[in-house]
């Protein structure tokens, strides 16, 4: 099922109806359904939604994020790219099976379908309808059916429990691995690998559901004499000090990182260009609170941008380096657009 045409009767029947009755309709159904606007970006779930994933009726935040929450993290890039493929009309349908975490913190294996019913004039979706139907019974008969179906289960058990005991240890092991490499060594903050990643991502959802997402490039003011004056040890805890009076100022949703040397990359999600210039302003005014190095005063300079549609990262960094600039060119320890 497609949304190619504008004279489908399907798509007809649903803009015909109003959204009260739609979401009265739904409130009778036992599956789980759900209604996006994708211009105001609420998302209505009906009762069946809710009970299916064993979470009291309506008690969730009427958004997307709702949704992205509870997708397992091992299925969510799937899910994104058969989601995506259908709204921008790369494939006539959506349909994923996937994961979902209920309440008890459980996963529970579902269906989900959507149609678009209504788009504006530019293209972009306006609503989209779908359905989550519970496919756990049916998984659960394939695995047991495959379980039956190793002939020779009984000879290798002592040996798969005795490797997956090793493969145990090797994920904790290639999970601290994972999170050495994209952490800092002297700030512990993210590096430049994680920085690029997860702007990578942010820039996608953004994209994805026309979200406002700002980024701020810093640089300590003339850091290199404190270097050449007192040495890099002096140096290593004034950047340490500085990422510590930065944490102070980052949210729980954003991510700071260390770009090289004395600058730094602050990433914001879900944030404009005014918001994230109130808090680049309080993080330049908490670099005034923190101790001198040797006889240097610390200060910072930022530059702030909020990403256009369609920009790429690179673009994006670029633009912010430029604006850290201006801030330096205008005499530094100030914040610039």
């Amino acid at each position: 099922m497609g949304d190619t045409s504008d004279d489908n009767p399907l798509r007809n029947d649903f803009s015909d109806l109003n959204s009260d009755m739609l979401h009265a309709v739904m409130e009778l159904v036992s599956d789980g359904i759900w209604d996006w606007n994708a211009n105001t970006g609420f998302v209505y779930r009906n009762p069946g939604w809710y009970e299916m994933l064993g979470y009291p009726r309506h008690s969730m935040e009427n958004t997307v994020f709702t949704w992205e929450n509870v997708i397992h993290p091992d299925d969510y890039p799937q899910v994104m790219t058969l989601f995506d493929a259908y709204i921008h009309r790369r494939a006539p349908l959506y349909r994923a099976e996937y994961r979902c975490r209920k309440a008890d913190g459980t996963y529970l294996w579902i269906e989900d379908r959507g149609y678009i019913i209504a788009r504006n004039a530019d293209g972009s979706v306006a609503r989209m309808v779908g359905a989550h139907r519970d496919i756990q019974i049916r998984k659960s008969s394939i695995e047991q059916l495959e379980q039956r179906n190793q002939s020779l289960e009984a000879l290798v058990a002592e040996r798969t429990r005795e490797l997956s005991r090793v493969n145990q240890q090797l994920q904790v092991q290639l999970d601290e691995n994972r999170s050495l490499a994209e952490r800092d060594t002297l700030t512990h903050v993210a590096n430049r690998y994680c920085l690029e990643k997860v702007l990578q991502e942010e820039c996608e959802r953004a994209e994805r559901f026309r979200l406002p997402l700002a980024l701020v490039a810093m640089d300590i003011d003339d850091f290199k004499p404190i270097n050449d004056r007192h040495g890099h040890a002096v140096g290593d805890q004034a950047l340490v000090r500085v990422v510590e009076s930065l944490l102070a100022c980052v949210r729980e949703d954003d991510l700071l990182a260390r770009w090289g040397g004395d600058e730094f990359m602050w990433v914001l999600p879900k944030s404009s260009l005014e918001v994230a210039k109130a808090l680049a302003e309080k993080a330049r005014h908490a670099m005034h609170e923190i101790p001198a190095a040797g006889d240097f005063t610390l200060s910072l300079s930022l530059g702030v941008v909020e990403r256009r549609p369609g920009e790429p990262p690179a673009a994006l960094m670029a633009r912010a380096d430029q604006a850290l600039y201006r801030s330096k060119a205008a005499g530094k320890d100030r914040v610039s657009e």
